[in-house]
């Protein structure tokens, strides 16, 4: 009987979500191609220890079919590998040398998380060597850009007069374990962030993908050179809030631009999801409980009670079931996978429930935020 009640509510569930949540799993919020105006931007790359990917990411910046050329600032933020030398031999090599500056980030003041820190040392320079500059590019140091893509995201800020656009890059998915999660891990912030209601401005929604935010800077003022997100451990979900209290922002899919990141199997993966997942729940043990029994009433408990449920069970957990694999399918295509990964999403849904736990865990054990050496608790004095 309660496996019965709760394959209802999970069908229930699903309907809502498919009707009434957005139309976030359609996939639709997707740049058309076209050429960028005159518009001065410049861009800053926040980085530590990313001498593998850096010179990728520098280059397809420097590269990119914008008017002016693009001015990049990379914020060295205590790199223990080359990834300073390698950024200057990338720009070297396609005779940009002038249009790149390293500036290395200084000492953390006490109340700064280390990226923001590091995204606010490289805005002041680049404000500073470039001051008509109307626009910041926000991009991380393992993002392979699409220049025809950015110029369109800087065409359509333009057009809409846009204080924040953003797209969320194409994740790597080397591997059967990064093909089960991370086309999962898009979809579900899609279903977190409804794209369609971060983009209308009369509603209240707001998010970001922190790889690649294209910003105003009248509107990074107004966060006072992001010192009002200086303790925010999710960047790019703070700086959308803070910019969308007072202006449009713009969030979409990229079809060309590819994070350069693999994440070595499901070990990375889980890696990655649990360093914030528990911050993103606002560190609250009744938002955990609810954001975990909610996962498992979606995704793993329809297969369950296919196999373990009577006859009634049975027929809305398939009925369940069924809307999953629809809802599934248009991010699929968005990777190029057939439909039938879809029936690894319960699986997948399951694990992120594990990981999130899991990130609750660590941070009860002061190991929150842990990367690449460095434990960003966001009160962190200097690293």
């Amino acid at each position: 009987m309660l496996l019965t009640l709760l394959s209802a509510l999970g069908f229930l569930a699903w309907l809502y979500l498919l009707v009434a949540r957005g139309g976030f799993w359609r996939c639709d919020q997707i740049l058309e191609r076209r050429p960028a105006p005159e518009l001065c931007a410049v861009a800053v790359v926040p980085a530590r220890d990313e001498a593998d990917v850096v010179g990728a990411a520098v280059a397809s910046l420097l590269v990119a079919p914008l008017h002016p050329p693009l001015v990049v600032v990379l914020a060295d933020d205590g790199s223990r590998d080359e990834t300073a030398r390698t950024a200057r031999e990338a720009a070297r090599l396609m005779q940009a040398e002038a249009r790149l500056t390293v500036v290395t980030v200084p000492p953390r003041p006490l109340g700064w998380s280390g990226k923001v820190w590091a995204m606010a040392s490289g805005l002041a320079l680049a404000l500073e060597r470039v001051p008509d500059a109307s626009h910041v590019l926000f991009a991380d140091a393992d993002i392979r850009h699409d220049g025809e893509e950015l110029a369109a995201l800087v065409a359509h800020a333009a057009a809409q007069r846009l204080d924040l656009a953003s797209l969320m890059v194409r994740l790597a998915i080397d591997g059967a374990a990064a093909r089960l999660c991370l086309p999962a891990f898009v979809f579900l912030f899609q279903k977190l962030y409804p794209f369609r209601w971060v983009n209308a401005r009369a509603r209240r929604h707001a998010a970001a993908a922190g790889g690649c935010m294209l910003a105003s800077v009248p509107a990074l003022r107004r966060t006072q050179g992001l010192a009002a997100i200086k303790g925010a451990l999710i960047d790019d979900i703070a700086l959308a809030r803070a910019i969308k209290a007072d202006g449009p922002i713009w969030l979409g899919l990229a079809t060309g631009s590819e994070s350069l990141r693999g994440y070595g199997g499901l070990s990375g993966i889980w890696r990655m999801v649990s360093r914030s997942a528990y911050v993103q729940l606002e560190r609250s043990p009744l938002l955990l409980a609810a954001a975990v029994l909610g996962m498992i009433l979606l995704y793993p408990l329809p297969a369950a009670a296919l196999v373990l449920g009577d006859e009634l069970a049975a027929w809305l957990a398939g009925a369940t079931l069924v809307l999953q694999l629809l809802a599934y399918r248009p991010c699929l295509r968005l990777y190029g996978l057939s439909p039938l990964w879809g029936l690894g999403l319960p699986l997948a849904g399951l694990l992120y429930a594990a990981m999130t736990l899991d990130s609750a865990r660590r941070h009860w054990q002061g190991r929150g935020a842990l990367w690449k050496g460095r434990t960003d608790g966001g009160l962190a004095g200097p690293h």
